[in-house]
């Protein structure tokens, strides 16, 4: 029951015992057999650790990337890692990444994004409806030309409505925390261009705690996805479900303006279950996720890294108004700007500055799941797979290569810039690299919501540059957190507090 105390909700009842016992006895049998297995003639370098199950994953937790730095000087760039009950094999080498597309049968994307789905939003029935799963991927299609354009025009409406006040009441310096500032504002624009608005004269409040518990849900995200029985997450499972009940199809049924996309996904659904079915708004659960998740701390990261260079603001600013002067666009009182695609496109130094954000804080990793027993066959050698295991590529190790990037460490804003142009061309080992920045993954699972997220972070920059004087308060430095591992953009360790006014237009 909603009004049981936290505490008797956290108790199991009587009913509940032997399905904790067994799920218990499940758990110790995993950390039984993960200790067991040793190295077969052919297979890549094993690397277990002495923790049963857990494997090298706190080390790894600690800093992934100097982690598999050292395991890449130590066994070279294939080798194996027991991480959280799970055989890893790591594929560093970037000219080595084709091998894994080349092989999409016996490696597999669809399972493992399946299982995942299934712990992370509880949504069940893709584990087993191919149907279901295939016009899910179709509807993708949406986030791409003309309807990526139409979703556009909606997240410039929604920009102006929520800048348009703050523009009002900001003529004095207010003063705030970068990564609150930016989730509070990725999340509203997220959700009311995508889902519509709620028609309540409180809708700024449900907003604001929607936000919040899908923020405490984000940080449970790694203990869902986790081999770690349900039956021992009540907190988690609980926050799943809260956030679910908000997206059910009588919940959503409230909103007004649906995106073209949500619609089409509130149709297909309904063709699979019935409109009142739970397990709908679960769907919509991991559509919101995949949509904010991953651009709140991008953003935060953006506006850390602007508001630390000041001439990467100054670049900035110049590029943006030169592009308004080109366009006989003025700037003024009141959000008059605006940019279509190819307009936003063709700011090269934003968009250079956003993929030299991407490089240095995304940890996205590329999973493939291996079918069957295996000949992982390369140029010069091959190594046997076993079935049930997974192949990865980790980004991070071609994205901090000085022989890649020079000084990797550093945020440089023109990075991706050449002669006033996209820059394109990297090289490794005199060899021209067809993959070198993979914030978005490759292949059949590359992010399908990748154009939209840019463009949401360019509009905001945008936004934030031409409208508002900007200052970093304290220059205190930020890490990267860790907490969410392999997967996305990486939270900051910390953060600091800004200043920010509306310009004035007197002169």
């Amino acid at each position: 029951m909603e009004g049981a105390s936290t505490l008797d909700a956290s108790l199991p009842g009587p009913l509940a015992l032997p399905g904790l016992l067994f799920a218990a006895t499940l758990l110790l049998l995993a950390l039984f057999l993960s200790t067991r297995r040793t190295r077969c003639p052919g297979e890549p370098p094993l690397i277990k650790g002495w923790l049963p199950y857990l494997g090298m994953s706190l080390k790894f937790q600690k800093d992934p990337l100097t982690f598999m730095k050292t395991l890449q000087r130590k066994y070279g760039d294939i080798f194996t890692v027991l991480l959280g009950g799970k055989y890893v094999t790591f594929v560093l080498n970037p000219f080595q990444y084709q091998f894994i597309i080349k092989n999409p049968k016996q490696l597999s994307f669809g399972k493992f994004s399946r299982r995942l789905s299934a712990k992370a939003f509880s949504v069940k029935r893709l584990l087993t409806d191919d149907d279901l799963n295939d016009d899910i991927h179709k509807g993708y299609l949406l986030l791409q030309g003309k309807s990526l354009d139409s979703l556009l025009e909606s997240m410039i409406q929604e920009i102006k409505e929520i800048f348009e006040p703050l523009l009002l009441k900001t003529t004095d310096w207010n003063t705030a925390r970068i990564f609150p500032f930016c989730s509070s504002l990725v999340f509203e624009i997220t959700f009311t261009t995508l889902y519509g608005k709620i028609p309540a004269d409180n809708r700024k409040q449900i907003i604001s705690e929607l936000r919040d518990d899908f923020l405490k849900y984000d940080n449970m995200f790694l203990n869902l996805i986790s081999d770690i029985p349900i039956q021992f997450l009540r907190n988690e499972e609980s926050m799943q479900k809260k956030i679910i009940r908000c997206l059910t199809s009588e919940k959503l049924a409230q909103m007004q303006g649906w995106s073209e996309i949500v619609q089409k996904r509130q149709d297909m659904l309904e063709k699979y279950y019935r409109r009142e079915d739970f397990e709908i708004g679960a769907h919509h659960l991991g559509f919101l996720w995949a949509s904010t998740a991953n651009t709140i701390p991008a953003m935060f990261w953006a506006m850390y890294y602007i508001l630390q260079q000041p001439e990467t603001m100054e670049a900035l600013r110049d590029e943006i108004d030169s592009f308004l002067q080109s366009t006989g666009q003025k700037k003024g009182p009141g959000l008059s700007l605006h940019f279509t695609r190819e307009q936003l496109d063709s700011l090269v130094c934003l968009e250079s500055t956003i993929l030299e954000v991407l490089r240095l804080c995304s940890y996205s990793s590329i999973f493939r799941e291996v079918e069957e027993d295996m000949d992982f066959s390369l140029e010069t050698t091959s190594y046997c797979l076993r079935k049930g295991d997974f192949v990865a590529v980790f980004p991070p190790i071609i994205h901090s290569d000085p022989e890649v990037f020079e000084a990797p460490e550093e945020f440089r804003f023109n990075r991706f810039l050449e002669d006033g142009k996209k820059k394109t061309t990297f090289f490794k080992g005199g060899k021209k690299l067809k993959y070198y920045i993979m914030p978005f993954g490759f292949g059949t699972s590359k992010c399908p919501g990748r154009y939209f997220a840019v463009y949401e972070m360019k509009l905001l920059l945008v936004i934030f540059l031409t409208y508002f004087d900007l200052e970093i308060i304290d220059k205190t430095p930020i890490g990267l957190k860790y907490s969410r591992l392999l997967f996305g953009v990486q939270h900051p360790d910390s953060d600091v507090s800004f200043r920010y006014k509306a310009k004035s237009w007197r002169n």
